[in-house]
C-alpha cells in the first residue's frame, strides 16, 4: 500500500513552486526552449533509472546529470543569481526585512524620491517631443556595476537638464545607456546585452533590444525614447511595453521604487 502523507504533499508543492519560478525566469530571459529540453532529459532519466530500472542507461544518464548540473550553473549564473535575488526580495518576506532593516525614511525622503522620479519623466517627455533617442536603466535589486564599467562614470544627481544634455544628438555619450543607481546617475555611454528574442517587432531598433536584454538579464527597469517615433517604452522582467504616456511612465517608476527598491532611484 502506498504511504502518502502530509509531508509528501509539501514535497510536491515545493517542487512545483520551484519549477514554476524556474519556468517564469527562463521565459523572461528568452531561454524557455532550454527549460523544455532540460525537463525532457530529467523525465527520460527518471523513467530509465527509477521506473524501468535500466542499469546501463541509468548509469550513463546519471553521469550526464552530475556534469550537466555544473554546466547549467556556469551557463546560467546570471539567471540563477536573479532567481535568488527575487526569492529574497519577495513581498511575502517583507516582515523579515523589517526585523533586520529599520526604515527611517520620512515624508521628506518620499518627496525627494518623487522629485527624482519626475526628473526622469520630464526628461523623457522633453526628449520624446524632440525625438531624441535615449536609453535609461534604473537599477533594481541586482547590481549593474559590470555594465556601468563599460561606459563613462558620471556620479551626479538625477537632474532633467543633465539627462537631456547627455542624450543630446551631438553628445559623445548619447548612443549608449545611462545607468541610475543609489539616487544618482552612475554612468553613461554604457553597453548592454542585446536581446535576440524573435517576438520583438522588426520596427524596433537596437535601443529597444538592449532595453529588453538588460530586463531579461536583471530585474532593472529600462526606459527607451525612440529616435524615429518619439514613443516612450519600458522594459521590465523580460517584457517590453511601448507607447507609454508620461503618466504611465510615472506610475511604472513609482511602483518600481515602492517595490522595496527605494535605495536605487
Amino acid at each position: 500500500m502506498l504511504d502518502f502523507g502530509i509531508k509528501d504533499i509539501f514535497d510536491i508543492v515545493i517542487v512545483a513552486l520551484l519549477l514554476y519560478y524556474i519556468y517564469r525566469l527562463m521565459k523572461e530571459s528568452g531561454t524557455l526552449n532550454i527549460f523544455y529540453g532540460v525537463m525532457s532529459f530529467i523525465v527520460v532519466w527518471a523513467i530509465a533509472s527509477e521506473i524501468l530500472d535500466m542499469r546501463l542507461t541509468g548509469t550513463i544518464l546519471d553521469k550526464f546529470m552530475s556534469i550537466g548540473l555544473l554546466i547549467l550553473v556556469i551557463l546560467f549564473q546570471d539567471q540563477i543569481k536573479r532567481f535568488l535575488v527575487e526569492l529574497g526580495s519577495h513581498r511575502d518576506w517583507k516582515f523579515l526585512r523589517k526585523i533586520f532593516h529599520h526604515d527611517t525614511a520620512g515624508s521628506g525622503e518620499e518627496a525627494e524620491a518623487h522629485r527624482r522620479v519626475m526628473a526622469v519623466v520630464y526628461a523623457c517627455m522633453s526628449m520624446a517631443k524632440s525625438k531624441t533617442g535615449a536609453l535609461i536603466v534604473v537599477e533594481g535589486s541586482m547590481p549593474l556595476d559590470a555594465y556601468a564599467k563599460t561606459g563613462d562614470r558620471i556620479d551626479a544627481c538625477i537632474n532633467t537638464r543633465l539627462i537631456e544634455n547627455i542624450f543630446f544628438k551631438n553628445s559623445p555619450l548619447h548612443d549608449g545607456a545611462m545607468i541610475i543607481a543609489r539616487h544618482r546617475i552612475e554612468a553613461a555611454g554604457c553597453i548592454l546585452p542585446v536581446s535576440h528574442d524573435s517576438d520583438v517587432p522588426r520596427s524596433l531598433g537596437l535601443r529597444h533590444r538592449s532595453a529588453l536584454g538588460i530586463a531579461q538579464a536583471t530585474d532593472a527597469v529600462a526606459i527607451v525614447v525612440s529616435e524615429e517615433t518619439g514613443y516612450i517604452s519600458v522594459a521590465h522582467r523580460g517584457k517590453l511595453e511601448t507607447r507609454l504616456s508620461s503618466t504611465e511612465l510615472e506610475h511604472k517608476l513609482t511602483d518600481f521604487k515602492a517595490g522595496e527598491r527605494t535605495d536605487r532611484l
